[in-house]
């Protein structure tokens, strides 16, 4: 029986990969399962009307390379916010998250992670908050009736830039289905921010974290940082996450073009698998 499982972020794979090449690069670079992207690109959110066809064959897949799909970033919520203003973006964003949920009933996905915005390309008010929360409590009701879970995931903007901030949404929906997925890069980049502790901020989410992205960043830049030349103290946060029963980890990054992919994403799963055998050992 495995103590904790590490998934690897879809987007740091080539996008022209097939998804058998995609579910085997997983398997030989040591990965237990992979994290389904459903951005903001047209051709990422025609997934969410999967033909049945197309969603058994997944499956098939996940059964012949022995690599599941167990997790899903819904970050076309990015543009398609759930507390958007214009009332057409704002639809289809309530149109996208259900549809994902689904999707992921379909290929047993366990956890749905959308991220903590408001609104993105607009400014937030007061009006977009209480927008977000009524829709976001629609949103976790479709995924009470699926059993599916929904993550939240911390941000680069002050909407929800910690894992306290989001609290205050769990809290105020209270339902089992509505947790936190927290950004170990965007925890830490926030705690430089506000001058507190990304350590501290964890743990004000026991109980309710359903998972840990794994990403590097450096004070004011939250994308595209090579593990090791951030300041993430990986170490740290993973113990802390251990201690709060935190067992399910992603190592979030990105493929720009390097001819060391598969080298890199075979780095990142070391790396972080040196971390969480010993802490697996000395902590259990």
């Amino acid at each position: 029986m495995k103590t904790y499982t590490i998934g690897l972020y879809e987007k740091a794979m080539p996008g022209e990969l097939s998804w058998k090449e995609k579910l085997l690069t997983a398997k030989e670079t040591g990965y237990d399962y992979v994290e389904i992207s459903i951005d903001e690109t047209e051709d990422k959110i025609k997934r969410v009307d999967m033909s049945k066809e197309e969603r058994l064959k997944m499956v098939q897949w996940m059964y012949e390379t022995e690599m599941p799909v167990r997790s899903m970033c819904v970050s076309a919520l990015t543009k398609y916010s759930l507390g958007n203003p214009d009332e057409l973006l704002c639809r289809r964003g309530m149109d996208i998250a259900q549809k994902a949920i689904k999707l992921a009933d379909d290929l047993g996905i366990r956890v749905v992670m959308i991220p903590g915005y408001d609104v993105y390309y607009t400014e937030s008010t007061a009006e977009t908050q209480q927008r977000f929360i009524q829709n976001l409590k629609i949103i976790t009701e479709t995924a009470a009736g699926y059993g599916v879970i929904i993550g939240l995931e911390t941000m680069e903007n002050n909407f929800m830039n910690t894992v306290w901030k989001a609290m205050y949404y769990v809290q105020q929906i209270d339902s089992v289905y509505l947790n936190v997925y927290p950004d170990s890069g965007n925890l830490k980049n926030a705690a430089v921010s506000l001058g507190n502790s990304e350590i501290q901020d964890l743990l004000a989410g026991k109980g309710h974290i359903t998972s840990l992205h794994l990403k590097e960043t450096v004070p004011g830049k939250f994308r595209e940082i090579p593990y090791g030349t951030g300041h993430v103290d990986f170490q740290k946060i993973i113990e802390a996450a251990w201690a709060i029963g935190i067992r399910k980890y992603v190592t979030e990054f990105w493929y720009k073009g390097s001819l060391t992919w598969k080298e890199d994403i075979q780095q990142a799963n070391t790396m972080m698998r040196a971390i969480l055998d010993n802490i697996a050992v000395t902590i259990s």
